[in-house]
C-alpha cells in the first residue's frame, strides 16, 4: 500500500513558491489536477493555506527535485518514510484456528465454571464463540456435552491471558459496583478531619488526667466517710 502525501495543497503551495517544477510535475506528485496547480500560482485557489515542505517531513528529497527541475517529463518519487505505522485493525469477530475450533466448548465450560461473573459478550471475545453455542454448553444441550472437558482458553491458544485477566477484571469492577463501600474506604472532609482529630486530643487529654482526678476523688471520697463516722459518734454520746 503506497504512503500518502501529507497535506497535499500546502505541499503544492510550497512547491509553486520554492521550486520551478511545472503545473504537471507538481500535480502528479501531490495528487491534484495541473489547473488546481495553476490556480494556487494565480491565488485563486488554496488561499490562507501555508506551504509545508516535503523534504522537512521526509517525503521528498533535494535529489528528486533536482531531477525533476532538470526534466521536465520526469515524475517525482515520495521517499520511504523512515517509521511506519501500523494499520489500525478494525474490529470484528475473533480469529480463531482452524485446529482450535473445535475446543472452544471446552473453553467456554471452563469459563462458566471458573468465571461465572462473566457475561456472555466476554466469552464471545475471548474464545470468538456465539451466544447460542454458550447458551448450549450452560444448559448441557451442547451436542457433544457427554464429551466435553473443562480447559483453559489460554493453555488453547484461544486468548491471551492479558485479555482474560482484562475481561475478569471488567466483571470484577461491574459487580462490586453494586456493592456498599466500606466504611474505612470513605475519605473525611477537612472540617471532619479537624474535629476528629480535636475530639482524639481531648481524649487524650482526659485519660492523662484520669489517674490524678481518681485519686483526689478518692480523697474526699474517704474524708466525707471518716466526718460521718465522727459525726456518728457524737450523736451517741450525747445520747
Amino acid at each position: 500500500m503506497a504512503t500518502p502525501l501529507l497535506m497535499p495543497k500546502a505541499t503544492a503551495v510550497w512547491l509553486v513558491d520554492n521550486t520551478s517544477l511545472s503545473f504537471e510535475q507538481i500535480a502528479a506528485f501531490c495528487g491534484l489536477h495541473p489547473l488546481e496547480v495553476q490556480g494556487i500560482a494565480d491565488g485563486d485557489v488554496a488561499g490562507g493555506i501555508m506551504g509545508v515542505s516535503p523534504l522537512q517531513n521526509g517525503q521528498l528529497t533535494r535529489e528528486e527535485i533536482a531531477a525533476a527541475e532538470a526534466d521536465p517529463n520526469y515524475r517525482m518519487k515520495l521517499s520511504e518514510p523512515k517509521v511506519r505505522v501500523a494499520q489500525a485493525k478494525r474490529k470484528g469477530p475473533r480469529y480463531t484456528p482452524i485446529s482450535r475450533r473445535n475446543e472452544r466448548p471446552n473453553a467456554i465450560k471452563w469459563l462458566l465454571k471458573s468465571h461465572p461473573e462473566l457475561k456472555d459478550a466476554q466469552i464471545m471475545r475471548l474464545v470468538g464463540t456465539t451466544k447460542s453455542t454458550i447458551e448450549s454448553v450452560r444448559e448441557g444441550t451442547h451436542w457433544n456435552s457427554a464429551n466435553l472437558t473443562m480447559m483453559d482458553p489460554v493453555t488453547l491458544g484461544l486468548c491471551s491471558q492479558i485479555d482474560l485477566d482484562l475481561e475478569v477484571a471488567r466483571a470484577s469492577k461491574g459487580q462490586a459496583g453494586t456493592e456498599e463501600p466500606e466504611q474505612g474506604t470513605m475519605l473525611l472532609t477537612a472540617e471532619e478531619a479537624l474535629a476528629s482529630a480535636g475530639g482524639r486530643t481531648h481524649s487524650m487529654a482526659l485519660a492523662e488526667d484520669e489517674p490524678h482526678r481518681t485519686e483526689h476523688e478518692e480523697e474526699l471520697h474517704a474524708d466525707s466517710v471518716f466526718a460521718k463516722l465522727k459525726s456518728l459518734k457524737r450523736d451517741d454520746n450525747e445520747e
